[in-house]
């Protein structure tokens, strides 16, 4: 192939690519406006603090929505982390061994699966049994969903850890599992603690699941055996509602739930450049 061609086609692929960009970082910033826009006009502290009202009553907000977000993702994250953690341990320091092998699979296979797939198993799991929608099942598939990032994030992060540092816990007489805790982990934190802020990100935006599992509560309720309000099913039902106060209510919250997600993000690459600069 010649130089000019290669040139040609060089260019060419620059342009697609950078085209491709363009594209995709319009679309992120025309949602990301349309939100910005339509939503920060409607917020207000009545919005975070004031419990629903009915249809048709000017005012109300979504208190016990972000309650019950932070309830959920709380449950969540005693399930998904250390569940994450422990098996993002074993695949990195213990990994040579065909149940190390199964183990780094089945998650692999649980990241691509369906959310709402684990919604209907732990619907029936759970749901079904208990005879009600509850905190603790919309916890459980939010957990399950966590545990395939922070399994990834922590065996990557293990990995990077040169193993002199373990050879130099080794030689001071330490046995293997107090290397790993005292050495090791604390070397790899950055990068795991990525991956919890970036799972977390991803179960606050998650509807499907709690649809099957949590479902709804128009009050405020911390009772893990009773429904609970999330702040994405609450968006859901007042967007697709016939009411405008509804529907303004949603863009504030598409809001503040954007914000929240922005938030987590921007830690989760904090933490992320903290590593890369140890």
């Amino acid at each position: 192939m010649s130089y000019r061609k290669r040139k040609i086609i060089n260019n060419l692929m620059l342009f697609l690519s950078t085209l491709s960009f363009f594209v995709g970082a319009l679309f992120l910033f025309w949602i990301l406006g349309d939100i910005f826009i339509k939503g920060i006009s409607k917020l207000n502290l009545r919005l975070i603090i004031d419990l629903p009202k009915p249809p048709g009553v000017p005012g109300g907000g979504v208190a016990n929505a972000i309650i019950g977000t932070m309830l959920l993702s709380l449950i969540a994250s005693i399930i998904g982390i250390p569940i994450g953690i422990l098996s993002g341990i074993y695949i990195a320091e213990y990994g040579n061994n065909r149940f190390a092998w199964w183990t780094r699979y089945i998650s692999e296979v649980l990241s691509s699966i369906p959310t709402i797939i684990i919604g209907i198993f732990i619907y029936i799991v759970i749901v079904v049994p208990m005879k009600r929608f509850s905190a603790i099942a919309g916890g459980v598939a939010l957990g399950i969903i966590m545990i395939p990032t922070i399994v990834k994030a922590t065996e990557e992060s293990l990995k990077m850890i040169p193993n002199t540092v373990r050879e130099a816990g080794y030689a001071l007489g330490a046995p293997k599992w107090r290397v790993i805790i005292k050495v090791v982990l604390p070397s790899a934190s950055s990068g795991i603690i990525t991956g919890i802020m970036s799972s977390l990100a991803r179960i606050m935006g998650e509807t499907a699941p709690l649809l099957f599992t949590s479902l709804n509560n128009n009050f405020l309720s911390l009772r893990l055996d009773q429904p609970i309000a999330s702040l994405t099913v609450t968006i859901f039902n007042y967007a697709t509602s016939p009411y405008k106060e509804w529907k303004d209510i949603a863009w504030a919250s598409s809001f503040l739930l954007a914000m929240i997600i922005l938030l987590l993000n921007i830690l989760s690459r904090y933490y992320g450049k903290r590593r890369y600069h140890q």
